[in-house]
């Protein structure tokens, strides 16, 4: 009785992307892999017909029904009115881990760190990926940085269970809380909070400028690393890089009711049509796919298999090197080595085994519930002007404020009154800080939309504002003492 096939969605992508997913599909089929494609247009085209999302509204449905979205790499038109529609996949089927394995391969693939095993776990919904951008004045544009509990705990939750899983002895949370106290902050206390859950996996926290040196240095020193979206990002392929290309690096998409798996490189139009690209990244993530559906016999063969035509240096351009490399093959030849060496064992590498590995996917968001009072306090209210800094902090303390008393004038962060310094280059864009006299007393909303509108009234363009909260009595707003 044959196999019920596995339906799953395959998007070919642009650029190398439909020849890197045609070897790919090769392999699997010929795998014994029980999948189903079902195909669905996405990227450059979709984007040239007017459709901002890159994706046709009835393929959403067709990803829905699917059990996995297997996607190749896509081509966003350059500027305006077109968002990354990774981020729009991820954001709207609710995929918050991405998993990035980086493994060197030596002697087979050059690299300078032969021991490198890294899994990197990226929160994949928000920080600046969220893509909430103003372009405020004509000298300043802002992009919001949003971190929130249930984003983090979701995260660092699955990056210790996957280490927990996966027998992996420690994890590593990377963020910058030393600049970014609030947002990178919340992210560092949800890792120690979750961290002591875990009493059998090693936990440390990095800076991320440190911990990119020492990743790049010696990343023999790491195992599972956590960060937020976009130190994520960018490190996963320097990761990625260092261990031996890019183009060997797979990404798999984990929510609680979906999954896409990719290669983590792009396009490359430049490389298209020319049977040159690696398909590597996506069949290592297609491997990844394989487990995630349970189909564990077929990821074995193909992942033994892709070892063995590696060991026997059938290379890609990408990573053939007369030292090691036996063969210079193309995308196509690539594949066909692979389906040839389906079922083989690599000999000196380290061979796969995934028989009793159950599924791991995703987890049930576990909420930490605490109760906190929070109380306004004042407000930031943003003004665009072109006056110079000395006009400007010279007119607007001498304006009389009321019912709230203005506490500091800043400029990019840095504060110019009071207890300013002439060296202190401004822009266009300046913060005004209104509070009570006394600093802690409640502001209500009503004295706010007054001051709003006594800033208006005398002559100021506003642009924005931000109201300022204590939480638990604690200041939960930047302070900046330049």
């Amino acid at each position: 009785m044959n196999q019920a096939k596995i339906p799953i969605a395959v998007a070919y992508g642009d650029g190398i992307g439909p020849e890197i997913m045609s070897a790919v599909l090769l392999i699997l089929e010929e795998s014994g892999a029980p999948l189903q494609p079902h195909v669905i247009e996405i990227g450059e085209k979709i984007f040239l017909k007017g459709i901002p999302t890159g994706i046709e509204p009835s393929s959403w449905e067709t990803i829905r029904r699917a059990k996995a979205f297997l996607k190749a790499p896509i081509t966003t038109p350059q500027g305006g009115g077109f968002k990354s529609l990774n981020v729009t996949v991820r954001t709207t089927m609710g995929l918050y881990a991405n998993v990035r394995p980086c493994v060197a391969y030596a002697p087979f693939i050059k690299t300078k760190h032969p021991k490198m095993d890294v899994v990197i776990v990226r929160e994949n919904e928000e920080d600046l990926y969220a893509g909430i951008e103003y372009r405020q004045s004509p000298d300043v544009c802002k992009s919001l940085k949003l971190i929130s509990r249930p984003g983090s705990e979701k995260i660092i939750r699955y990056a210790f269970e996957y280490a927990r899983h996966y027998n992996r002895k420690k994890v590593t949370c990377f963020m910058k809380d030393n600049i970014m106290k609030i947002s990178d902050g919340l992210f560092h206390q949800v890792f120690d909070e979750i961290a002591k859950e875990y009493p059998g996996i090693e936990n440390e926290s990095w800076i991320v400028d440190i911990g990119a040196a020492k990743l790049a240095d010696t990343p023999e020193i790491f195992d599972v690393i956590v960060m937020p979206n976009l130190y994520g990002d960018i490190l996963s392929d320097v990761a990625a890089q260092i261990s031996g290309s890019v183009g060997l690096a797979g990404s798999a998409n984990i929510g609680a009711h979906g999954a896409m798996f990719e290669a983590i490189h792009g396009s490359a139009p430049r490389r298209a049509g020319q049977n040159l690209a690696n398909p590597s990244g996506l069949l290592l993530a297609s491997i990844a796919m394989l487990v995630y559906l349970g189909e564990n016999a077929a990821a074995e063969r193909i992942h033994n298999g892709w070892l063995r035509t590696i060991e026997e240096g059938i290379h890609t351009y990408d990573i053939f090197n007369e030292k090691t490399s036996k063969e210079k093959v193309g995308t196509k030849e690539f594949a066909q080595a692979v389906v040839k060496n389906l079922g083989e064992k690599p000999r000196e590498l380290q061979s796969i085994s995934y028989k009793g590995t159950s599924k791991f996917s995703a987890l049930v968001q576990r909420k930490i519930a605490k109760e906190v009072t929070r109380e306004l306090v004042g407000v930031d209210i943003f003004v665009y002007s072109q006056d110079t800094a000395e006009s400007f902090i010279k007119l607007t303390p001498s304006h009389a404020w009321s019912p709230l008393t203005l506490q500091m004038i800043s400029n990019r962060g840095a504060r110019v009154w009071p207890h300013g310094h002439p060296e202190t280059f401004c822009v266009d864009q300046w913060r005004l800080r209104f509070m009570h006299k006394d600093r802690k007393s409640p502001v209500t909303h009503p004295e706010i939309l007054k001051m709003l509108q006594q800033v208006h009234d005398k002559g100021y363009d506003v642009i924005g504002t931000e109201h300022l909260y204590l939480f638990e009595g604690t200041p939960a707003f930047s302070a900046p003492e330049g």
